[in-house]
C-alpha cells in the first residue's frame, strides 16, 4: 500500500483521478497532519486569540469588580433582613433606654423610647438602696 497516490498530478485534478480510480467514496473521520506552514500558521492564530480572549477576560474582570462593589450594600441589607425575618426579631444597638428597679421583685427593666420592656435582670447591690423617686413612684392610677 502506497502512502500517497497521484502526487506527481495537479491539486486541482488529483481529487477526481481518485475519484475515478476508487472502489467506493465514503464519508470518514480521520486525523490530518499539519504542514510546517500550517502549524505556523495554527500558532499565529492561537497567538492572536489568546491576546483577544486575555483582553475580554481583563475587561469582564473590570466589570466584575465594578458588579460587586454596587452589589455589596444591597447584599448586606438583605442578609440582615433574612437574619431578622427568621429570627422574627432586631437587634438595635446603643439606643437610648431607661432603667426602673423594682425593689420589691429585685430587678432591673429597661424600657425603650415606646414604653417596651426590652431587658430585665436581678438587681446588683450597689443598685439597692431606693431613692426618693422609686419610694414615691406612681402608677398613674393614684392622685
Amino acid at each position: 500500500m502506497e502512502k500517497f497516490l497521484g502526487q506527481e498530478l495537479p491539486e486541482e485534478s488529483r481529487w477526481q483521478f481518485l475519484r475515478d480510480n476508487a472502489d467506493a467514496v465514503e464519508q470518514i473521520g480521520y486525523t490530518h497532519r499539519f504542514t510546517p506552514d500550517e502549524l505556523s500558521q495554527k500558532k499565529e492564530s492561537l497567538a492572536e486569540i489568546s491576546i483577544q480572549i486575555n483582553d475580554i477576560e481583563v475587561e469582564k474582570k473590570e466589570v466584575m469588580e465594578d458588579f460587586k462593589e454596587r452589589l455589596k450594600e444591597p447584599s448586606k441589607t438583605k442578609s440582615k433582613l433574612l437574619e431578622n425575618i427568621k429570627k422574627g426579631a432586631e437587634y438595635i444597638e446603643n439606643e437610648e433606654c431607661v432603667k426602673i428597679l423594682y425593689h420589691e421583685e429585685k430587678m432591673a427593666g429597661y424600657y425603650n423610647k415606646l414604653g417596651e420592656l426590652v431587658y430585665s435582670r436581678p438587681i446588683m447591690p450597689q443598685e439597692m438602696q431606693k431613692t426618693v423617686f422609686s419610694i414615691n413612684r406612681k402608677t398613674g392610677t393614684e392622685d
